[in-house]
Protein backbone atom coordinates (compact mmCIF):
# COMPACT_ATOMS: atom_id res chain seq x y z
CA UNK A 1 0.00 0.00 0.00
CA UNK A 2 1.25 3.20 -1.08
CA UNK A 3 1.22 5.43 2.37
CA UNK A 4 0.74 8.49 0.00
CA UNK A 5 -2.70 8.03 -0.67
CA UNK A 6 -5.30 9.81 1.18
CA UNK A 7 -9.07 8.95 1.62
CA UNK A 8 -11.73 11.05 2.43
CA UNK A 9 -15.82 10.80 2.24
CA UNK A 10 -18.43 13.27 1.01
CA UNK A 11 -21.98 13.62 0.83
CA UNK A 12 -24.49 15.64 -1.07
CA UNK A 13 -28.17 14.84 -0.93
CA UNK A 14 -28.44 11.19 -0.91
CA UNK A 15 -25.27 10.66 -2.70
CA UNK A 16 -21.88 9.59 -1.14
CA UNK A 17 -18.36 9.85 -2.72
CA UNK A 18 -15.28 7.74 -1.46
CA UNK A 19 -12.21 10.09 -2.76
CA UNK A 20 -8.76 8.61 -3.19
CA UNK A 21 -5.85 11.39 -3.74
CA UNK A 22 -2.39 10.35 -4.55
CA UNK A 23 0.43 12.76 -5.86
CA UNK A 24 0.26 12.81 -9.71
CA UNK A 25 -0.62 14.95 -12.42
CA UNK A 26 -3.93 16.15 -12.34
CA UNK A 27 -6.18 13.35 -13.76
CA UNK A 28 -9.83 12.62 -12.38
CA UNK A 29 -11.18 8.92 -12.51
CA UNK A 30 -15.13 8.43 -11.43
CA UNK A 31 -16.42 5.12 -11.63
CA UNK A 32 -13.77 4.02 -13.45
CA UNK A 33 -14.25 6.88 -16.22
CA UNK A 34 -12.65 10.55 -16.65
CA UNK A 35 -14.86 12.80 -14.64
CA UNK A 36 -15.76 14.84 -17.47
CA UNK A 37 -17.35 11.83 -19.50
CA UNK A 38 -19.16 10.72 -16.59
CA UNK A 39 -20.07 14.41 -15.64
CA UNK A 40 -21.01 15.58 -18.73
CA UNK A 41 -21.93 18.98 -18.25
CA UNK A 42 -18.75 21.97 -18.32
CA UNK A 43 -20.83 23.05 -15.25
CA UNK A 44 -20.64 20.26 -13.10
CA UNK A 45 -16.87 19.49 -13.81
CA UNK A 46 -16.01 23.01 -13.22
CA UNK A 47 -18.09 22.90 -9.75
CA UNK A 48 -15.89 19.47 -9.32
CA UNK A 49 -12.55 21.50 -10.18
CA UNK A 50 -13.32 24.25 -7.11
CA UNK A 51 -11.25 23.17 -4.21
CA UNK A 52 -8.00 21.88 -6.82
CA UNK A 53 -8.40 25.62 -8.62
CA UNK A 54 -8.63 27.38 -4.98
CA UNK A 55 -5.40 25.55 -3.62
CA UNK A 56 -3.72 26.18 -7.30
CA UNK A 57 -3.25 22.20 -6.80
CA UNK A 58 -5.04 20.95 -9.83
CA UNK A 59 -1.79 19.28 -11.30
CA UNK A 60 -0.46 17.98 -8.17
CA UNK A 61 -2.70 15.21 -7.37
CA UNK A 62 -4.31 11.83 -9.11
CA UNK A 63 -7.97 11.51 -7.49
CA UNK A 64 -9.82 8.59 -7.92
CA UNK A 65 -13.69 8.40 -6.86
CA UNK A 66 -16.60 6.01 -6.18
CA UNK A 67 -19.75 7.71 -6.23
CA UNK A 68 -23.04 5.90 -5.22
CA UNK A 69 -26.76 7.28 -4.93
CA UNK A 70 -28.27 10.66 -6.16
CA UNK A 71 -28.27 12.47 -9.53
CA UNK A 72 -25.57 13.64 -11.16
CA UNK A 73 -25.28 17.02 -9.49
CA UNK A 74 -25.99 15.65 -6.05
CA UNK A 75 -23.09 13.33 -7.15
CA UNK A 76 -20.84 16.23 -8.32
CA UNK A 77 -21.74 18.09 -4.48
CA UNK A 78 -20.59 14.85 -3.30
CA UNK A 79 -17.45 14.86 -5.35
CA UNK A 80 -16.62 18.59 -4.59
CA UNK A 81 -17.09 17.66 -0.99
CA UNK A 82 -14.95 14.74 -0.60
CA UNK A 83 -11.54 16.39 -3.04
CA UNK A 84 -11.80 19.26 -0.22
CA UNK A 85 -11.75 17.11 3.02
CA UNK A 86 -9.26 14.98 1.19
CA UNK A 87 -7.20 18.29 0.15
CA UNK A 88 -6.92 19.33 3.98
CA UNK A 89 -5.81 16.06 4.77
CA UNK A 90 -2.95 16.48 2.46
CA UNK A 91 -1.62 19.89 3.72
CA UNK A 92 -3.21 21.78 6.69
CA UNK A 93 -3.09 24.84 4.90
CA UNK A 94 -5.39 24.29 2.30
CA UNK A 95 -8.07 24.56 5.27
CA UNK A 96 -8.65 28.23 5.56
CA UNK A 97 -8.70 28.73 1.86
CA UNK A 98 -11.41 26.31 1.44
CA UNK A 99 -13.19 26.59 4.56
CA UNK A 100 -13.53 30.53 3.13
CA UNK A 101 -14.75 29.30 0.05
CA UNK A 102 -17.68 26.85 1.88
CA UNK A 103 -16.48 23.65 0.64
CA UNK A 104 -15.54 21.79 3.89
CA UNK A 105 -19.13 22.41 4.63
CA UNK A 106 -21.55 19.69 3.85
CA UNK A 107 -24.60 20.65 1.96
CA UNK A 108 -27.39 19.53 4.60
CA UNK A 109 -30.41 20.67 2.27
CA UNK A 110 -32.59 17.31 1.39
CA UNK A 111 -35.25 16.57 -0.23
CA UNK A 112 -38.82 16.85 2.02
CA UNK A 113 -41.19 14.33 2.21
CA UNK A 114 -44.29 14.41 0.72
CA UNK A 115 -47.20 14.23 3.13
CA UNK A 116 -50.43 12.88 3.42
CA UNK A 117 -53.32 13.95 2.22
CA UNK A 118 -51.29 16.30 -0.25
CA UNK A 119 -50.05 16.15 -3.48
CA UNK A 120 -46.67 16.44 -2.90
CA UNK A 121 -44.46 17.86 0.43
CA UNK A 122 -45.87 21.67 0.50
CA UNK A 123 -48.19 21.50 -2.60
CA UNK A 124 -52.13 21.49 -1.64
CA UNK A 125 -54.96 20.13 -3.02
CA UNK A 126 -57.24 23.18 -4.39
CA UNK A 127 -59.67 24.31 -1.85
CA UNK A 128 -63.55 24.41 -2.49
CA UNK A 129 -65.70 26.47 -0.01
CA UNK A 130 -68.34 24.53 -1.58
Amino acid sequence: MNTTEIYATGRRKSASARVRIVPGSGKIKVNGLEYDKYFETEALCGYIRQPLNVTNALSQFDITATILGGGKAGQAGALRHGIARALVKADEEYKSVLKDCGMLTRDSREKERKKPGQPGARKRFQFSKR
